[in-house]
């Protein structure tokens, strides 16, 4: 069996008939079944279930589709590698982010598509599972992301390149704050408010360490609402709903005169940020340059 085989039959397990596998591949029908016979009767196991014209994976068929698309990732990333050890930086960098990350890549995309216009970006938002799912599906080659990073997949996978903190910041309704010139609140003026936390039922990290530090100087304050985002946590802010502290970065994307941002005087600290990839994938030379501008902008 070969790489074109290969692409062949991922090819009939996407589209889950042979016809549309070959309109895809732009080759007629009778070929294409031949060469799904062929390697069936190479590997000597039935690959899909016949139920009329549609085609469903056997247990065989399934773990023959995972581990070709890893097969095939590390072949077309090998082809990509020694190209560009002649070629300057170009091509599609995807990337992921959390949504509490978004507002560090402007500045980032801006200097690199200055310096590298040949660049073309594909950018993912969502949730730790989310991104963990594509950057091992091989659809994103970086994430930027708050740690610990957080998915279904075992922690060893993952190589990570630390960013600098991000300091945490309360977020108040302006009509809640005494005074314009109020800059700094400590944690027990912040725990009589009722409390928004950033939280869904597997992405509790932010949650985890901001009550935490609550709990460190003997406070539980009272949380009216676990939001699944930080749009929605900062939206019911500026409504007036309730009080939340977040990493100080995520206001430059939800800037509202709504909302009160002041330093939290007894309790420095701070969210930690990196950049996540796969640790036995080779990064393009676009994905390396990237993050050493992240590094040294």
């Amino acid at each position: 069996m070969d790489m074109r085989q290969l692409r062949y039959f991922l090819a009939i397990a996407n589209e889950g008939q042979i016809t549309r596998a070959a309109k895809l591949l732009n080759m007629e029908q009778p070929p294409l079944s031949r060469q799904l016979k062929q390697m069936e009767q190479e590997l000597g196991v039935v690959l899909f279930d016949r139920n009329g014209k549609q085609l469903q994976l056997t247990q065989a068929g399934e773990l023959l589709r995972q581990r070709a698309i890893a097969l095939l990732s590390q072949f077309d990333e090998t082809i990509t590698y020694v190209q560009e050890l002649g070629e300057g930086v170009q091509g599609v960098l995807s990337i992921g982010a959390v949504v509490s990350c978004v507002s560090l890549l402007p500045p980032v995309i801006r200097q690199f598509t200055e310096l590298y216009p040949q660049v073309t970006f594909k950018i993912q938002e969502g949730d730790h599972f989310l991104l963990g799912e594509l950057l091992e599906n091989r659809d994103l080659e970086l994430i930027v992301t708050r740690l610990p990073f957080q998915s279904d997949f075992q922690s060893q996978h993952y190589s990570i390149l630390p960013l600098p903190s991000d300091p945490f910041v309360a977020l108040l309704p302006s009509e809640w704050c005494d005074s314009d010139d109020q800059h700094t609140m400590t944690l027990q003026q912040l725990a009589v408010f009722p409390f928004l936390t950033l939280k869904t039922e597997r992405t509790t990290g932010m949650h985890n360490r901001v009550f935490h530090e609550f709990k460190q100087h003997g406070l539980e304050p009272r949380i009216i609402s676990e939001c699944s985002s930080a749009a929605i946590t900062v939206s019911l802010v500026a409504s007036g709903i309730g009080v939340a502290i977040l990493p100080k970065s995520v206001m430059n994307s939800f800037a509202s005169p709504h909302i009160k941002q002041v330093a939290i005087a007894n309790a420095e600290f701070h969210s930690e940020v990196g950049i996540v990839w796969l640790r036995d994938r080779h990064l393009s030379k676009t994905a390396r340059h990237f993050m050493d501008m992240f590094v040294h902008p």
